[in-house]
């Protein structure tokens, strides 16, 4: 299965030529290609599909789907390498 999945934006950088950046996926931090989505900048919402910022997404429809994409845990570890943590503020 592949899937993409919204992760907002928490730094941006220039390694060997190439835009790069660390997304933050509901607590889960992955580096990831920003070159499909230059006008991304800290902050902004995109779709992640193997490493690649693929398109922006705004924050609504971001947490939307992260929500769905707990709900298919099993899923979601096939893409990331671990599960998404617990909604943000749930306790237990």
């Amino acid at each position: 299965m592949c899937l993409g999945i919204p992760g907002r934006i928490i730094d941006v950088r220039e390694e060997a030529g190439l835009r790069t950046g660390t997304v933050d996926f509901g607590g889960v931090r992955r580096e990831v290609c920003l070159a499909y989505t230059p006008q991304a900048e800290v902050g902004t919402y995109v779709i992640v599909h193997v490493g690649f910022a693929i398109a922006q997404v705004d924050e609504a429809e971001a947490e939307r789907t992260l929500e769905v994409l707990r709900a298919m845990a099993d899923a979601v570890t096939g893409e990331l390498g671990e599960p998404l943590p617990s909604r943000r503020g749930d306790v237990g």
